[in-house]
């Protein structure tokens, strides 16, 4: 599936690649992503490294250089250290179905970010105002939940979709994000990336108004940390110094 994503972004920018020399107008930018965090804090305690998949759209202005983004990343990941389903498990950690017969449940992380950055970037080439070190600071909001899969060949009645939400420990709030990294916006535009190093910190809580598992509701305030790396696949669209034209 990556392989023909990737070959789609690569044909669209190929198609749509037209010279444009006046690389120092407004532009706006939009980014495909794909980013890979290490769990810090709280979020240590509960899950592994995650992968990230999304997208942002983002205008940097002429002469200043200003950045203002918004982004959505949708995240996942197979490592999880903590079990939100212990009260169903037998003394050998198993759980029984309703035919009697140990069921194969799988846990798993989910979760999403989306904020609203500012910023700015540096010009490092000579003659391409839009090619240097961005760097940008966000706000927005950190979430992230257990995906409880079922057996399809044992269910679990405790399990069913009325009270998997008792179990999820679905968590958010208020995250803080910063990034820095290289920008490169080619004068042919054939090759238009970023990719750097992004640090996310998530204020979040519990927001089930009960959890099955601890027979109370979770009230506990959470200070969840990713940190890792990430790159964005660009398409450009420059904007004519006469307001009216953009080039594409």
């Amino acid at each position: 599936m990556y392989k023909y994503l990737f070959f789609f972004l690569f044909l669209s920018t190929s198609l749509f690649g037209q010279k444009y020399e006046n690389t120092s107008a407004t532009v706006l930018l939009a980014n495909f992503t794909y980013g890979s965090h290490i769990p810090l804090g709280d979020l240590n305690d509960r899950f592994g490294s995650s992968n990230a998949v999304g997208g942002d759209l983002e205008l940097i202005m002429a002469k200043s250089n200003l950045i203002f983004s918004a982004e959505f990343q949708m995240i996942f990941g197979r490592k999880v250290s903590e079990d939100p389903l212990s009260n169903l498990r037998t003394e050998d950690g198993n759980i029984i179905g309703n035919t009697f017969s140990f069921a194969a449940i799988t846990l798993r992380q989910r979760g999403l970010h989306a904020a609203f950055n500012v910023g700015k970037l540096f010009p490092l080439i000579k003659g391409n105002p839009r090619s240097g070190i961005r760097a940008t600071i966000g706000l927005g909001l950190l979430q992230h939940k257990f995906r409880i899969q079922d057996d399809p060949s044992s269910f679990v009645p405790s399990l069913d979709d009325r009270y998997k939400k008792g179990y999820d420990n679905l968590s958010n709030g208020l995250s803080i994000k910063e990034f820095i990294g290289y920008q490169h916006l080619a004068k042919n535009r054939l090759i238009n990336f970023y990719a750097g190093f992004e640090f996310i910190q998530g204020f979040t809580q519990n927001r089930r108004s009960f959890n099955f598992n601890e027979m109370a509701k979770i009230e506990d305030k959470r200070f969840d940390m990713l940190m890792g790396f990430r790159l964005g696949w660009t398409l450009p669209f420059y904007v004519g110094d006469n307001g009216e034209e953009i080039f594409y």
